[in-house]
């Protein structure tokens, strides 16, 4: 348990910032998981659409440093040349 009151206030500005990287990060997911869900139903349309709306969460997310930005590049690569394939 934190003692002094610099220390209570550090661990308050923690839970206060670990909330919000987890929202962030799941509605990253969200976002993903919608691609991937528009790619298994074989739908080239959706799936396109619904990159063109994860891809900018994905780098926000990265600008947020919830994710490093070479990670969110891998991830939008990946999923653009899924979408790609099935075009």
């Amino acid at each position: 348990m934190a003692n002094t009151k610099s220390a209570q206030k550090m661990v308050r500005k923690l839970k206060k910032r670990t909330d919000i990287n987890t929202a962030r990060r799941s509605r990253m997911r969200t976002f993903i998981r919608k691609v991937e869900e528009a790619i298994t139903s074989g739908d080239a349309t959706a799936a396109r659409d619904a990159l063109k709306v994860a891809q900018p969460e994905i780098m926000r997310a990265a600008s947020k440093g919830i994710i490093h930005k070479n990670t969110a590049s891998r991830k939008v690569s990946r999923l653009a040349s899924r979408v790609k394939a099935i075009a």
